[in-house]
């Protein structure tokens, strides 16, 4: 079986720092490799992988200032789509314009919708549907207007993400820093309860983090670290009483979550989007409506058994079961 993997070329792949989607498609191609799959990652020139890599974007648009994300998005496509017939299926893990170029090729295609934004992306997904294979990566991120091949979690590599048995008093943020994802809400809960807040991520939006976030910012309860990689990531996800998810949006999956819940950091979570589908309530964490709600479950988190939030995320979320999920998806998409 020969696979192409698309990567998208926001982030190298596996990102650095931030990069939800480079690292989704980074997970999955190195355990396809590991499983004995012909796997060519088609990504930025600096990616690193132990797939065959293959491409024409030097690095990405959001690294290097000269990388043009228009004109260098188009090349990249172009560029494996001109050599589509040597490949026995594409995974498009690049969004929607990939799907401007399945119907001039034969090969099988899948994409990973990786959280669908809105109605005004449809012209790009409806009329494709009868070429393209889309997978969902939650049940509640399924849009109504579209057919699905399957809906397959995430994973990670859980050995990355070793238990702490203890963690710390101290509350975690950890994403984008916007409205979307409670940034602001996260503060509140942290100053009620009278615990320091650790902030982690990318900031995304300027105003809302000038207005709503940085004012709060003093170095001693609410501390800003920016974004981090490889073993600061760990540690901050390890060293938490808790993991503050309090989103503003339906939230299409969630890396953070089960990386936390990984270490054995229980996460409190509004109930919207998927995360009904990936906390268990009272057992690896706390589902809330209010901030009240959160507030007292910050109170019952160190109740929570941490070495069996850990077993759980083993059992439901690793890389294997993913790899394992995607394998029977092309087996199935080329036997047919």
């Amino acid at each position: 079986m020969r696979i192409a993997m698309l990567a998208p070329i926001a982030w190298r792949t596996p990102p650095r720092h931030y990069g939800p989607w480079e690292l989704v498609t980074s997970l999955l191609t190195e355990a396809l490799v590991a499983r004995g799959v012909d796997v060519t990652l088609f990504a930025t020139l600096d990616s690193e992988t132990a797939a065959t890599l293959d491409g024409v974007v030097p690095a990405s648009y959001n690294e290097d200032p000269a990388i043009d994300a228009k004109v260098w998005e188009h090349r990249h496509l172009s560029h494996l789509f001109a050599q589509a017939d040597r490949f026995d299926l594409i995974h498009n893990q690049a969004d929607f314009p990939a799907h401007a170029f399945a119907p001039l090729v034969k090969t099988p295609m899948v994409t990973t919708i990786h959280g669908f934004s809105s109605d005004r992306i449809l012209p790009m997904y409806q009329p494709y549907q009868d070429r393209v294979h889309y997978v969902a990566i939650s049940a509640s991120d399924r849009h109504p207007a579209l057919r699905y091949a399957a809906t397959i979690h995430h994973g990670i590599v859980v050995d990355d993400f070793p238990l702490d048995p203890v963690g710390t008093p101290d509350l975690l943020y950890f994403g984008r820093i916007h409205p979307h994802k409670g940034t602001r809400e996260a503060i509140t809960v942290a100053r009620q309860c009278g615990r320091r807040l650790h902030i982690y991520g990318l900031v995304q939006d300027e105003g809302y983090y000038e207005r709503a976030v940085l004012p709060h910012i003093d170095g001693d309860q609410v501390v800003y670290h920016g974004t981090v990689g490889g073993a600061e990531r760990v540690r901050a996800l390890q060293q938490a009483h808790a993991l503050l998810h309090l989103i503003n949006f339906d939230e299409p999956f969630g890396l953070s979550v089960i990386e936390a819940m990984a270490c054995g950091t229980p996460v409190i979570a509004v109930q919207r989007g998927s995360m009904p589908e990936i906390i268990d309530h009272g057992r690896t964490g706390y589902l809330v409506d209010t901030l009240d709600e959160a507030i007292a479950a910050v109170n019952e988190a160190g109740s929570l058994d941490r070495a069996a939030i850990a077993r759980t995320v083993a059992e439901r979320f690793s890389v294997e079961r993913m790899a394992d999920e995607y394998l029977a998806l092309y087996k199935r998409i080329l036997e047919q």
